[in-house]
């Protein structure tokens, strides 16, 4: 354990929550890119740029707890597995629209939104913490605005 500074249980469970916000994704977005339709090649893109910014974010949270001398939790969300949820994009990809498909994304960006609104409301977590995690929500909540221009447009 690092001896210069501690973070209490809370604010690991809360980091760590939003590690598996990330490892979710990033499994979602593995799935959609492997599914998407030749023709989607704009889709495949965008999902790969998304994982890319979920694989920075979840680094960046990472830190945060090396710097407290915690690890990081390696799994994703039990309580739901919003990215598998989400990611009925094998069946959605098999024989749905692109607007289907976008739609079940934006529901998991939903989710990502919503879980780091709880972490940001959270008035125990040090300053320092609170800020990178107000800073990783804006980057999902512009992943989000995509998915849902995209979804828009269709």
């Amino acid at each position: 354990m690092n001896n210069t500074a501690t973070i209490n249980e809370h604010a690991t469970e809360v980091i760590n929550d939003l590690v598996k916000i990330n490892n979710d994704r990033i499994e979602g977005y593995e799935t959609a890119i492997k599914e998407t339709k030749d023709g989607d090649s704009d889709l495949r893109s965008l999902f790969q740029s998304m994982k890319q910014d979920s694989m920075q974010l979840k680094q960046e949270l990472a830190n945060v707890l090396a710097r407290y001398g915690e690890d990081p939790t390696k799994g994703t969300r039990a309580d739901g597995k919003i990215y598998r949820a989400w990611m009925d994009v094998k069946a959605t990809f098999s024989g749905n629209s692109r607007k289907a498909v976008l739609e079940n994304c934006e529901y998991g960006e939903d989710a990502a939104q919503k879980a780091y609104k709880n972490a940001i409301s959270d008035n125990d977590l040090p300053s320092e913490v609170r800020t990178i995690i107000v800073s990783q929500q804006s980057i999902l909540k512009a992943d989000h605005d995509k998915i849902r221009q995209l979804r828009d447009a269709e």
